[in-house]
């Protein structure tokens, strides 16, 4: 959406014109959900998280600053949120972990990924998917769950690990 559109349009959010609030939802909502059911684990809580999450950004659009694009912005208090409706976390690790690639021989399908990944422990799934898939950094990941960063390196680590074994063992597929 061009600037001057996303001014009108946030200005009339900021008004809580219904309107406009709907037609921000309606351009955010589908890749926000994504968000939130890849961290959230399931619909339910997913459709909860995104519910919540546009609450509290009208409640905080006069915060923002456009520092980062409006998208950005929004898929911050999205993940937050999702964090939110899981359980708190329970992290037994704070050891360094390197971020190591997984190649496996053969290629294995994006919905094979999903469902390996939604196999994940909540802690690990969450931990993977801010990391990997969002492209959040280890800073940003251990704010948003109140954890130290090498437990999110830590996380991430055994995360990658149990995904590799959830794939052999599910679906065959060999690491090189």
């Amino acid at each position: 959406m061009e600037t001057r559109k996303m001014q009108i349009l946030i200005n009339g959010c900021l008004n809580n014109d219904r309107v406009s609030q709907k037609q921000l939802y309606d351009a955010y909502k589908n890749a926000m959900y994504s968000v939130c059911l890849r961290i959230c684990g399931n619909q339910d809580d997913a459709k909860d998280a995104l519910q919540e999450g546009f609450i509290e950004v009208f409640k905080s659009l006069p915060a923002y600053r456009a520092e980062a694009s409006l998208g950005a912005w929004i898929k911050t208090i999205m993940a937050r949120r999702a964090i939110r409706k899981l359980k708190k976390l329970n992290f037994a690790s704070e050891a360094e972990a390197l971020r190591e690639p997984v190649e496996f021989d053969s290629d294995f399908s994006g919905e094979e990924l999903h469902q390996a990944i939604m196999m994940l422990d909540e802690g690990y799934r969450s931990v993977f998917v801010l990391y990997e898939v969002e492209g959040y950094s280890h800073r940003e990941v251990s704010q948003m769950l109140n954890i130290s960063e090498g437990t999110s390196k830590s996380q991430l680590h055994y995360a990658k690990r149990k995904l590799q074994s959830i794939l052999q063992k599910t679906y065959g597929y060999e690491r090189r």
